[in-house]
């Protein structure tokens, strides 16, 4: 296994996770808290999807689709406090929009060397992705890390463990 089918696994790893606890969830369900100081599933979601665009983008540039208009707008920290359902994409469009994201990271991914994969990232990414390497390594740990949190919404639900 080289260092991009390390990183593919990890990222195939989050994915797998991630979409098995979103895949039964409403739109209504989307517009959740764990808890009332958390982020509901449905900005976290697009705040996972733009924040892939960005990084990715960031150092392979002009590597990611772009978003849809006004995507990134809705996923900022100040939209989070809002619970206006209207105000954000849908579920369908959420995972339309992060499939094409994910499908191009995984073309930009293919396109890098291992020593680019060593390079480092940048100086605005340092402190959480100090290397290209690195940042791909996120596309997996950054969702799984979301992902927690909507396992308990899926229990406030009443839905069955999954892992």
């Amino acid at each position: 296994m080289n260092a991009r089918e390390a990183l593919k696994l990890s990222m195939e790893t989050g994915n797998m996770v991630c979409m098995a606890y979103l895949d039964d969830l409403t739109d209504e369900d989307f517009m959740r808290r764990p808890h009332a100081g958390c982020n509901h599933i449905n900005w976290q979601v697009g705040h996972l999807v733009a924040s892939d665009n960005q990084m990715v983008n960031g150092i392979v540039p002009s590597s990611m689709p772009d978003l849809p208009e006004g995507f990134a707008d809705r996923y900022t920290k100040e939209s989070a406090t809002s619970d206006d359902a209207s105000a954000f994409s849908t579920k369908e469009e959420l995972l339309r929009v992060y499939n094409e994201q994910r499908a191009a990271a995984i073309v930009a991914l293919d396109g890098l060397t291992d020593e680019q994969l060593d390079s480092a990232s940048p100086e605005e990414m340092q402190g959480y992705a100090p290397t290209f390497g690195a940042v791909f390594n996120l596309l997996g740990g950054h969702w799984l890390m979301h992902a927690g949190q909507w396992v308990i919404v899926r229990r406030e639900l009443g839905r069955a463990p999954l892992f």
